[in-house]
């Protein structure tokens, strides 16, 4: 009987032991889990702040190339009648030596624009095209020239394919 006691106690310790360990187990493992899931939910975030900083890099490059442009823009618009204005002296002048000078003027200037990377608009000739010129008077023509451009009185300039200013033309009836 004593024996059996002995084997009923032992089960008995046995079960509680194994409760026990169990429960142990059972503990690191939650705390395992708890930790993987801070650690995951740490990861989420850090890669959610490294798309958004990635996105704010471009959305500043972005920004910074649209100003520069419009700043070239702006310095561009305010240079232009001084181009104008070379371009009506040389059709005035009737001394030579001071028109050549003038037309080396004028053709250094263009050149300038030319490296900035801006465009000459001088549609004479060419069909009437509303998107890089303006009608500011309408003539008449001979038959056929009906939509062209007979005269451009002053040119218009671009820069990647945006008008920096329209030219001003007459069209043909």
């Amino acid at each position: 009987m004593e024996n059996e006691k002995t084997e009923n106690l032992t089960e008995e310790n046995i079960e509680v032991v194994d409760e026990t360990v169990e429960t142990e187990v059972e503990q690191p493992k939650s705390e395992i889990d708890l930790l993987k899931e801070e650690v995951a939910d740490y990861k989420d975030k850090w890669m959610r702040n490294v798309a958004e900083f990635d996105n704010y890099k471009k959305r500043n490059a972005t920004i910074w190339r649209d100003a520069f442009t419009e700043g070239k823009k702006d310095t561009v618009l305010k240079l232009l009648p001084i181009g104008d204005n070379i371009e009506t002296a040389i059709a005035m002048i009737k001394d030579e030596k001071t028109k050549e000078g003038l037309v080396l003027l004028l053709k250094q200037f263009l050149e300038t624009l030319k490296n900035m990377g801006i465009e000459v608009i001088d549609p004479t000739g060419e069909d009437f095209n509303p998107d890089i010129a303006e009608a500011v008077m309408q003539v008449d023509g001979e038959e056929g020239e009906s939509g062209k451009v007979k005269n451009t009185f002053r040119k218009g300039y671009k820069s990647d394919n945006k008008i920096i200013r329209y030219a001003q033309v007459s069209v043909v009836r």
